[in-house]
C-alpha cells in the first residue's frame, strides 16, 4: 500500500511568497524554505513584514487568485492519483490553499493554519504538528502505507529521506550539492517514471 507525498510550492504551483514579494515590490518576502531553514524562524520574519507594510490576509489571497498551477501540474496529479494515494504535504496554510486546490481539482492536502485578526492582519500562525512533514509521513507509515515523497526544499528533506523513496523536484544547486544521494529531477516525466519505478 503506497501513498505519495507532494510539496506542494515550488512542486505543483509557484512559490506563493515570491508571487506577493514580486505583487508588493517588496523584495525581503522573497525568502522561502530554499532560503530559510527554520520555518518557525522564516514565519515570524514575514510576519514583522506584513505588519511594517500594513498588509493583511486579504492582499496575499488577491495574489493568490492570480496563481496558476505550474504548467503540466494538474495533469501529473490527475495521473498519479489513477494509481495511487496522493497526500500534499504543505508548511503553507488553509487560508492560502483553497483557491489553488481548485485549481488542482481538489487533491487532499496537509497544511496549517493562520491566525488572523477581525481587521484581517495576520497575528500568527498554527503548525499542524511539530516537523509536520516528517511527522506525517511517520504516522502514515505506523498504520501500514510504504511512503514515496517528493520535494524541493530543506523542509522536505525530512519526509524525502524518511520514505521508501524520495526525490528531489526542481530544487537548487546548492541542496542538490548537499544531498547527492537523493535523486532530482525537473520534469513531471521524471518524476512520474520515478515514482512508478519505486512502486514495482
Amino acid at each position: 500500500m503506497y501513498i505519495t507525498c507532494l510539496d506542494l510550492e515550488g512542486v505543483l504551483v509557484p512559490e506563493i511568497w515570491i508571487a506577493f514579494a514580486e505583487a508588493t515590490g517588496i523584495p525581503e518576502l522573497k525568502r522561502t524554505t530554499r532560503d530559510e531553514p527554520d520555518y518557525d524562524k522564516l514565519m515570524k520574519y514575514r510576519i514583522n513584514i506584513l505588519k511594517e507594510h500594513g498588509l493583511g490576509l486579504k492582499e496575499i489571497q488577491d495574489t493568490i487568485a492570480t496563481i496558476d498551477p505550474m504548467p503540466g501540474a494538474k495533469e501529473f496529479l490527475d495521473e498519479l492519483r489513477s494509481f495511487t494515494q496522493v497526500i500534499i504535504i504543505s508548511d503553507t496554510f488553509s487560508q492560502f490553499a483553497g483557491p489553488l486546490m481548485k485549481k488542482l481539482g481538489y487533491p487532499t492536502i496537509f497544511c496549517n493554519t493562520l491566525e488572523v485578526a477581525d481587521n484581517g492582519e495576520i497575528t500568527g500562525f498554527k503548525m499542524r504538528c511539530e516537523k509536520s512533514k516528517l511527522t506525517t509521513v511517520k504516522a502514515l507509515q505506523s498504520i501500514g502505507f510504504e511512503t514515496i515523497a517528493s520535494g524541493d526544499s530543506h523542509n522536505d528533506l525530512g519526509m524525502i529521506q524518511a520514505s521508501k523513496a524520495g526525490f528531489l523536484f526542481r530544487s537548487t544547486d546548492s541542496i542538490k550539492a548537499e544531498y547527492p544521494e537523493l535523486p532530482a529531477y525537473e520534469t513531471y516525466d521524471e518524476l512520474m517514471a520515478a515514482i512508478k519505478a519505486a512502486m514495482d
